[in-house]
């Protein structure tokens, strides 16, 4: 027979092992949400059938992602197209919709082929995707060199783009034939944990917080060849990037100007995003939450970027909209209400993280005229 001690004894040798398990199984979670995939789309947006195409419309499986206005990429292993709007005036089941079809960059799109919409459009490098003249240069990094591509144009105020979660240096080229026109030469940045870059040191992402370095490189490269002024135009972790520069860098006092599109300025909802959206089972999220803000070094008592409005010395613009899932918008809202002499928020609707280009091109780079006008 049991005695009480020993029934004790099994209770807390059965919650032990099953906290040990919690955590383990949290920190598990915790490198699924941080550990880069470069060149992957970010998990949990919905997987689209393909029912039928012609040579410039696609017919899909009908949902809100699917009925999204404006240009997107469609992804899918060893495919990828370019989509543009919804087409609405042609006959189609009840279940699908109709988009254009702009372009079948790699692969094919068979019936049944399941695809992603994506924010990155272009693949390739800014010759074989756009036509742009280009080098492909090195940029001395702390952890070694940071491949980028150079587009050369004639004003000496450089823009460096700076791509985010689940896109790479490819998701920039949706702005370089904008800002080529108006002759803006533009350095877009891989780095650390991108293809053809220096890992980061634990192997994990940092949201920014450790990357911010290699921007800061770039900014000393522009300005050993040849860039007077720069101007920093980031994505998701890559505005986070570009904040922390602005408000760390010894060369803050070259940046014109900033641009940011769907900044990552609260650490913890994207962390609990990321773990979500790699189907981390709920009641491990905020295991899997807490574990990575160790392991990233994303602790409380640390300011997020933008959480210090007075820090800012440049003009921001920030694309960001109420549909962003992985990177709360109030942030954006706050940070704009706080310094509405330099902070101009443009609130992009329907447009899922990383792709406020995409919903709205046009507006977009109307938008992005008026504020580099006066920095040019």
């Amino acid at each position: 027979m049991r005695t009480a001690t020993t029934t004790a004894a099994a209770v807390t040798t059965t919650l032990i092992g099953a906290g040990a398990a919690a955590v383990a199984a949290g920190r598990y979670a915790a490198e699924a949400a941080l550990r880069p995939e470069p060149g992957r789309p970010l998990p949990g947006g919905p997987r689209l059938s393909v029912h039928s195409t012609t040579a410039d419309r696609i017919t899909l499986t009908r949902s809100l992602a699917s009925l999204r206005p404006g240009t997107y990429g469609l992804d899918a292993p060893g495919v990828h197209a370019v989509v543009g709007p919804v087409v609405a005036d042609v006959a189609h089941a009840p279940d699908t919709v109709v988009r254009r079809l702009v372009a079948v960059t790699h692969g094919s799109l068979e019936p049944g082929t399941r695809v992603t919409l994506t924010p990155q459009v272009h693949l390739g490098n800014p010759r074989t995707a756009l036509g742009l003249d280009h080098a492909d240069v090195d940029v001395p990094g702390e952890l070694g060199p940071l491949p980028a591509w150079f587009v050369p144009a004639a004003r000496d105020t450089w823009v460096i783009t700076v791509h985010g979660l689940g896109t790479t240096r490819e998701h920039p080229m949706v702005v370089m034939p904008f800002l080529h026109r108006h002759h803006l030469p533009v350095l877009d940045l891989a780095y650390r944990g991108d293809l053809g870059a220096p890992a980061s040191p634990d192997g994990l992402g940092h949201l920014g917080e450790s990357e911010w370095r290699d921007l800061d490189a770039a900014i000393r490269y522009a300005l050993r060849y040849g860039a007077r002024r720069v101007i920093l135009h980031g994505w998701s972790t890559g505005a986070a990037m570009a904040l922390r520069v602005v408000e760390r860098s010894a060369l803050a006092g070259r940046i014109s100007g900033v641009v940011l599109d769907s900044p990552v300025l609260d650490w913890h909802a994207t962390l609990r995003g990321l773990a979500a959206a790699r189907r981390t089972p709920a009641p491990l999220i905020p295991l899997a939450v807490r574990a990575a803000e160790g392991r990233a070094g994303l602790r409380a008592d640390r300011r997020a970027p933008g959480a210090d409005p007075d820090a800012l010395r440049v003009p921001v613009l920030i694309f960001h909209g109420p549909d962003d899932r992985l990177a709360p918008w109030e942030p954006s809202r706050r940070l704009a209400a706080a310094r509405p002499d330099l902070v101009t928020l443009r609130t992009v609707p329907d447009a899922p993280h990383g792709a406020m280009w995409n919903a709205d091109p046009a507006g977009y780079e109307e938008a992005l005229r008026r504020f580099l006008t006066p920095l040019m």
